[in-house]
């Protein structure tokens, strides 16, 4: 068996892995990515957001993410019944951008993976992990590629941004459940021959079809759109078995869906995935750190996935290459406690979308404008920036604001 190796070993290559693979890699690094697919391949979590643009930058992969011709987004629109609320990223309270991409993620994490690759990083696809052991602060990881040849890889560091794969939790006992509720999504991608016109056709929606079940609408530059239902499990009982059947069922029962998509053609088939939350015991250990949904998943709603991998990517490669030039490292203060300020801050805002706290501020008569752009902040990313006070205060300020407007609506 041969053996390889390396400074540091990124285990995924989709945002989190090549992100902090570029940031390695620019820091004089070697860096080898071992990824179990094939690219492109398909995964869910296709609508970014703003935070994200500072880490392509960085990274120096946000030109080649332009040239894939994705589709602008500049803010999100929510809907409940007749009630709107739009947000754009222009009117928001933090410094950062403004704009970023709706993305066909099989086709933007390739975009990624290439581009590191032609900046020097070591991609191998279809390479999976068998095994791994620490030794102090280096590493032996076993691999097998597609034709079963087995190799070692040593290395100085590990970075594992398995995904859902989620190696080293699952190798090393680290999983630990979420507290969220379990809840289902079914989706699918239409052909969107109705889109309608300028802005409204563009953007990222959100309906609310009952208060703990939401639908999102995700157009492509393409012509296809994203649509997807997120529910208790229970939701789902009612309707057919069959997964297109299902998806054609549950379409025609929301206002939003009905017309607009009815006689559409699926262009990607209809499936389902559940039980997606989850977390882990610990962020970091002797020669690993954990990146993206290797550490926690929360939720779709808010599109915070893909902001927490390429922020947790960005974060980790500074922080390793710091250790691997024998620099201090607070991994505790450093790592875990930023990741999860951030993660945290979303954790309300999820938990209020369900409970209904969130829906009373969204489609409130009126709310403070300042305070509209500081909740504007949060849903474009910016979690980390504790000058803003539905940043700072997450976990009260949002029922305090919904209490104000419930006495202002009794006061009326």
């Amino acid at each position: 068996m041969t053996t390889e190796k390396t400074d540091v070993l990124v285990i995924g290559a989709g945002p989190a892995g090549t992100i902090a693979a570029s940031i390695l890699n620019k820091q004089g690094f070697k860096v080898k990515i071992v990824e179990k697919e094939k690219f492109p391949r398909f995964v869910i979590g296709e609508s970014l957001l703003p935070r994200v643009m500072d880490h392509l930058e960085e990274a120096g992969l946000l030109e080649a993410v332009k040239k894939g011709g994705f589709q602008e987004k500049f803010g999100a629109k929510f809907v409940r019944g007749n009630e709107i609320c739009d947000f754009n990223f222009s009117d928001q309270f933090s410094k950062g951008w403004s704009w970023t991409w709706q993305v066909q993620r099989a086709k933007f994490d390739n975009i990624l993976a290439e581009t590191v690759a032609s900046m020097g990083v070591t991609v191998e696809q279809q390479t999976g992990v068998t095994d791994i052991k620490f030794n102090g602060t280096d590493s032996v990881t076993t691999v097998i590629d597609k034709d079963g040849k087995e190799k070692k890889i040593e290395a100085r560091f590990i970075v594992d941004a398995s995904g859902y794969g989620r190696v080293i939790p699952r190798m090393f006992g680290l999983d630990k459940p979420s507290n969220f509720d379990p809840r289902k999504t079914h989706f699918t991608h239409f052909k969107d021959p109705n889109r309608p016109a300028g802005t409204d056709g563009n953007r990222i929606t959100v309906v609310v079809h009952q208060q703990r079940t939401w639908i999102w609408i995700i157009p492509f530059a393409n012509g296809i759109t994203s649509v997807g239902f997120v529910a208790d499990p229970g939701f789902f009982k009612d309707f057919p078995e069959d997964p297109v059947e299902r998806m054609k069922a549950i379409i025609a029962t929301d206002d939003n869906t009905r017309e607009r998509f009815r006689d559409s053609e699926m262009v990607l088939p209809a499936r389902s995935i559940e039980g997606y939350a989850i977390s882990t015991k610990q962020l970091f250990g002797e020669g690993f750190v954990l990146c993206g949904n290797a550490t926690e998943f929360l939720d779709p709603v808010f599109s915070s996935g893909v902001t927490f991998a390429m922020e947790s990517g960005h974060k980790a490669a500074k922080l390793v290459g710091k250790f691997l030039r024998n620099e201090k490292v607070d991994w505790q203060t450093e790592y875990t406690d930023y990741m999860m300020q951030g993660i945290n801050t979303f954790r309300s805002y999820v938990s209020t979308w369900y409970d209904g706290t969130l829906h009373e501020i969204f489609f409130a008569e009126k709310i403070n404008p300042e305070m509209k752009k500081q909740i504007c902040s949060v849903l474009a990313g910016y979690v980390w920036d504790l000058d803003n006070p539905f940043v700072k205060k997450h976990d009260r300020v949002l029922h305090s604001l919904a209490e104000v407007i419930r006495i202002e609506k009794i006061g009326k």
